[in-house]
C-alpha cells in the first residue's frame, strides 16, 4: 500500500508541473500582459511596472523563479490588484464556492441515484421513460439557461425565491438547481445503464433463483458493483462543483472563486490564474485519488496492488 501511494503521489507531482508549465506556457504566449489594456500607460511606467514584479526577466528565469515561489507556499501577488495577494482569492472565494458544491452534490446524489435505480428497475415502463426525458433534458440544456427559466418562474413570476446571493437558505435553492441539473441528469442515466448492466450478470440471477426478494437483490447484491462508474464520475464532479462555476455565480451574484479566475483572465492577472490552476488542478488530482481509494472499499476484488 505504502508503494502504490507514493507512485500515485510521484505521478500527481509530475502531472501538476506539467499543468505549471503549459499554464505558464500559454499565458506568456498570448499578446499583451497584464499591464496593457485600453488606457494607454507610458513606456516607463509600463517598464517600472516589469521590473517591479520581474517580468523583464527572460521568461526561464520568471518560471523557475515563480516555482521557487510555489514550493515555499507563495502564490504571488495580484498584478492588477494592488495590495491582494492570489492567496486571498482563494482564501475568500473558496469557501463560498465548496459550501454551494457540497450542497449541490448532496442533492445530485439524493436524485440521480434513485432516479437510475427507478428507471432501471421499471425498464422500458412509462416511469423509466420519463426519468430519462428529464434526464435527457437536464443534460442537453445549458446551465445559464435553466438559471434564467428558474429566476422567471420562482422569482419574477412566483416572487418566492431571491434573484441573488446566498444569505439565506432560500438563496441556496435557485443555484442548486441550475448547478446540478446537468451532473444530476448524467448520474442518473449512468446509474441506469451501470444497473441494467449488472442486472443480467450471473449472480444476480442466482440470488433470484435463491428466493430473494427484488429489492434485495438490486440493493444489496447489484449496487455495489453499479456504484462503481458513478463513483468514477463522482470525483471530477466534486472537484467541479467545489471550485465554482463562472456562470452560476455570475447570474446569482455569488462572490465564489469562479468569479475571481475568469476575472483573472479577462485583465490577464497571470498570478491569480496561476494560482487559481494550480488550486483547482491539486483538488481535481485529490479527488481522483479518493474516488481509487473507494474503489476498494466498495468491491474487495480491487487491490491497491
Amino acid at each position: 500500500m505504502v508503494r502504490y501511494f507514493l507512485k500515485r503521489l510521484g505521478m500527481m507531482l509530475i502531472a501538476l508541473f506539467l499543468i505549471v508549465l503549459l499554464t505558464f506556457a500559454i499565458m506568456h504566449a498570448v499578446p499583451g500582459g497584464p499591464f496593457t489594456s485600453d488606457r494607454q500607460v507610458s513606456e516607463e511606467v509600463l517598464q517600472a511596472l516589469n521590473e517591479k514584479y520581474n517580468l523583464d526577466k527572460p521568461l526561464p528565469e520568471q518560471f523557475f523563479d515563480y516555482l521557487g515561489n510555489i514550493l515555499h507556499g507563495d502564490l504571488g501577488p495580484s498584478y492588477k490588484y494592488t495590495g491582494k495577494q492570489v492567496s486571498d482569492y482563494i482564501t475568500n472565494g473558496f469557501p463560498v464556492s465548496a459550501k454551494l458544491g457540497c450542497i449541490t452534490i448532496v442533492f445530485v446524489l439524493l436524485a440521480a441515484v434513485p432516479m437510475g435505480i427507478l428507471a432501471a428497475v421499471k425498464n422500458g415502463k412509462w416511469q423509466d421513460m420519463v426519468l430519462m426525458a428529464v434526464a435527457t433534458i437536464g443534460v442537453t440544456i445549458p446551465s445559464f439557461v435553466i438559471a434564467s427559466v428558474l429566476i422567471y418562474i420562482f422569482s419574477f413570476r412566483l416572487n418566492l425565491l431571491p434573484t441573488y446571493g446566498v444569505d439565506t437558505w432560500k438563496g441556496y435553492i435557485l443555484p442548486v438547481i441550475a448547478l446540478g441539473g446537468y451532473s444530476l441528469s448524467y448520474m442518473a442515466r449512468l446509474m441506469r445503464s451501470s444497473l441494467l448492466e449488472v442486472m443480467g450478470q450471473d449472480y444476480i440471477r442466482t440470488a433470484r433463483a435463491k428466493g430473494l426478494s427484488e429489492t434485495k437483490v438490486v440493493l444489496k447484491h447489484a449496487m455495489r458493483n453499479a456504484l462503481i462508474p458513478v463513483i468514477t464520475v463522482l470525483g471530477p464532479t466534486v472537484a467541479n462543483l467545489m471550485t465554482g462555476s463562472f456562470v452560476i455565480e455570475k447570474i446569482f451574484a455569488i462572490p465564489g472563486l469562479g468569479v475571481h479566475f475568469v476575472n483573472s483572465v479577462q485583465v490577464r492577472d497571470y498570478t491569480t490564474i496561476m494560482g487559481v490552476t494550480i488550486f483547482y488542478a491539486t483538488f481535481l488530482m485529490a479527488m481522483i485519488f479518493i474516488v481509487d481509494i473507494f474503489y476498494c472499499l466498495i468491491d474487495p476484488r480491487i487491490k491497491f496492488e
